[in-house]
């Protein structure tokens, strides 16, 4: 039963050793998928190329609903399962800090990797300034650590605090993004991407 690091099935070293695998096919698919063009990316913000959400959003679902088929076929323990601690303003200002850089860069950090590792200029300095950002961040670390760590909500799931079933809340989940995929078929059709 899973997790599989946690259960000992597997090693650190070998869960470590996975994860790097993992991660080198997650950015050839990216890139495979455009998703290393900053164009791209911002047409999510201006509504002429919804495939980022579309492809995001799938990916969540089909995590999340392999998660529960595994529960329920007892593949993996749910509660053993890492879940983010949830600190309130610094989700928010972080949230802030990165929507800006999104849109002004066209890059989240993983699409900046794989933009740099193609060798795109622009997502190199992306990479360049989401290092200093976090020298920055790790030096300042005292000035900001009240406020990091302000209104610590425990590691909630939104199903609990909804006070829904894991199923039930993945159902409501599933019309949502239906919605959003018909919304973004509706905004690429409203605001087609400018030709030059």
């Amino acid at each position: 039963m899973g997790p599989l690091a946690v259960n000992e099935i597997i090693s650190e070293n070998t869960n470590l050793l996975l994860a790097f695998i993992i991660g080198i096919g997650f950015g050839f698919v990216l890139e495979q998928s455009g998703f290393s063009s900053s164009r791209k990316l911002a047409g999510v913000f201006y509504g002429y190329d919804t495939v980022v959400l579309k492809v995001f959003f799938t990916a969540a679902i089909t995590a999340m609903l392999g998660l529960l088929f595994f529960s329920l076929f007892g593949w993996i323990d749910l509660d053993l399962v890492y879940v983010n601690p949830t600190y309130l303003t610094s989700a928010i200002v972080g949230g802030i800090i990165m929507g800006v850089g999104f849109i002004m860069g066209g890059y989240c950090p993983g699409t900046s990797f794989c933009g740099a590792s193609i060798g795109k200029i622009d997502a190199m300095v992306f990479v360049g300034g989401l290092f200093i950002g976090v020298i920055i961040f790790g030096a300042g670390y005292g000035i900001w650590e009240k406020m990091y760590m302000a209104k610590f909500l425990g590691f909630p799931k939104v199903s609990t605090a909804l006070g829904l079933s894991d199923g039930i809340f993945a159902l409501i989940l599933i019309i949502v993004a239906l919605g959003m995929f018909w919304v973004a078929e509706w905004a690429e059709k409203k605001f087609p991407k400018a030709e030059y």
